[in-house]
């Protein structure tokens, strides 16, 4: 898959294909990326049963961030450096996943709030042909989950607001670790228009419009005290997204009740 022109990036270097290529996108996140990296680098290297690739995606950091990430990818076999100079997340993703080099391609965030033996079930379900996407629930009754009341009220308000608005048959948008086919990819990252935060909701909800296979896999989850979301202007953002999204339908018909549910993992 080939970058778009309009996003100014450092390549990659050319890499055999993996079965996995995990992102994680950065952005001043100096302080812990070389911890999260090396944490994530020594659970693969011990036993998981696919290949697979590391790619720090830095976007546009100012605090040293990318530096370190390069640092990495020199210390430690499986890990790349990817810079993308334009800022949001969204962006990052879509660039690292255009550019990727595997059969699934993943990511999860730099603070690794989703315990990594979930891992193997996100992406198992992709490999083998059985599902399209891959997305971590906090919202299953499986889940444990460590976090504020607020923060608990916001996701859950948030992905009602979804199954009412939008018809989303998907339990969690916005956890941080989620995976998709590479075919997958090809298909719906050229029609997601949003490279903030939204980016995740705006993929599902295309994904499931187009009828692709959704697999959830409950997880284990830690809130990290030290998240840079700005929750009221992503909030507002993510209303927009919404808006947008259900001006769209119109041209779908909406699904019936008797609708099949994304897949659980056991």
């Amino acid at each position: 898959m080939t970058a778009p022109a309009r996003y100014p990036i450092a390549a990659l270097p050319e890499a055999p294909l993996a079965d996995v290529e995990i992102v994680v996108p950065v952005y001043n996140e100096k302080r812990v990326v070389e911890g999260s990296v090396r944490r994530l680098h020594a659970f693969l290297s011990h036993g998981f049963a696919f290949s697979w690739r590391i790619v720090i995606a830095d976007n546009g950091s100012g605090d040293g961030t990318l530096a370190v990430a390069r640092r990495l990818s020199y210390d430690l076999d499986g890990v790349d450096t990817l810079g993308v100079h334009e800022r949001g997340r969204g962006r990052a993703l879509q660039v690292a996943w255009e550019t990727g080099n595997a059969r699934v391609l993943c990511y999860m965030d730099v603070d690794l709030s989703t315990d990594l033996g979930a891992l193997l079930p996100l992406v198992a379900p992709l490999l083998s042909g059985h599902s399209d996407l891959a997305i971590g629930t906090r919202l299953h009754r499986d889940a444990r989950v460590t976090r504020s009341l607020k923060r608990e009220f916001i996701s859950r308000s948030y992905n009602r607001l979804l199954r009412v608005v939008l018809w989303a048959r998907f339990s969690d948008a916005q956890c941080g670790f989620k995976a998709i086919r590479a075919d997958a990819a090809r298909e719906l990252l050229p029609l997601v228009r949003d490279q903030e935060w939204f980016f995740d909701t705006e993929l599902l909800v295309l994904a499931q419009r187009r009828g692709l296979r959704i697999h959830e896999v409950p997880v284990d989850w830690t809130e990290d005290g030290d998240s840079r979301v700005r929750i009221v202007p992503t909030a507002l953002a993510d209303l927009r997204g919404v808006a947008r999204l259900f001006l769209r339908r119109s041209s779908a018909a909406p699904p019936p009740v008797s609708a099949p549910q994304p897949i659980l993992a056991p």
